[in-house]
């Protein structure tokens, strides 16, 4: 079994004695139920994972002795920028996982005419803090030493201004003949769109195509919001990322 992945904010180096948080604390107590030292390893979305030893797990404070820093061997080398259209349910946590998992840099929540999920103020901030809490725990599992960030939620028009430095951008459309190996090899980034569950709007796939935006499809079938990215990550890590046969 290896050895438990801790996210942290703190500041890490090797000899330094770090406090975890309520959450990591609470999962390497109560849930693990670790003792002091037991190995662990401890990262805070700087690239490099820190072994670590245990050195007090009580009920008041859990605290680990970080032995050493390590370059970490599986950060993505493809940028890809998301945006979502957000869903129902946990559809959403879905698509936020597996693209941390797939490699995601930056994942941006968005709205759209046919997106029929309504967030304002404390709700939209708790979504997205949730959200980012997804994110660092597919990290933790899938061992990235960096974590995708999930930004505020943004307007289709706020989206198109976030990809602009991307020199490929992608909106999923399955009424288009052209599949994603037909397409330029990426050199600053991929900013990828994926419609709500009742797709994008013939407009608003065509202010997408005004903003850069190339339509793609990758594949007959029309595709689940949750699925979409999923699918067009797994792709473009094929093509032209980390993901080799």
């Amino acid at each position: 079994m290896r050895n438990p992945r801790i996210y942290t904010e703190a500041s890490l180096q090797a000899g330094q004695t770090v406090p975890l948080d309520e959450n990591a604390a609470h999962h390497v107590g109560k849930v693990l139920r670790m003792q002091p030292g037991q190995p662990l390893v401890l990262f805070n979305g700087d690239g490099h994972n820190y072994p670590s030893e245990l050195e007090e797990v009580g009920k008041k404070a859990v605290t680990a002795r970080v032995l050493d820093c390590r370059e970490s061997g599986c950060e993505p080398s493809l940028r890809i920028v998301l945006g979502q259209v957000i869903s129902k349910g946990d559809r959403m946590d879905y698509a936020v996982q597996k693209s941390t998992e797939l490699g995601v840099d930056t994942l941006v929540p968005l709205t759209s005419e046919r997106c029929d999920v309504k967030l304002r103020g404390d709700r939209e901030d708790k979504r997205v803090r949730h959200w980012q809490q997804v994110a660092i725990s597919a990290a933790e599992q899938c061992g990235r030493a960096t974590v995708p960030r999930v930004a505020g939620l943004a307007s289709l028009e706020e989206w198109f201004g976030l990809a602009a430095d991307c020199d490929l951008r992608l909106v999923l459309h399955h009424r288009t003949d052209q599949p994603l190996d037909t397409l330029q090899r990426p050199h600053d980034g991929i900013a990828l769109l994926i419609g709500p569950e009742g797709g994008l709007t013939g407009d608003e796939i065509a202010v997408a195509r005004e903003a850069g935006f190339h339509p793609a499809a990758i594949g007959p079938r029309v595709l689940r919001t949750e699925t979409a990215p999923v699918a067009a990550i797994t792709l473009c890590q094929w093509l032209w990322g980390d993901f080799r046969g």
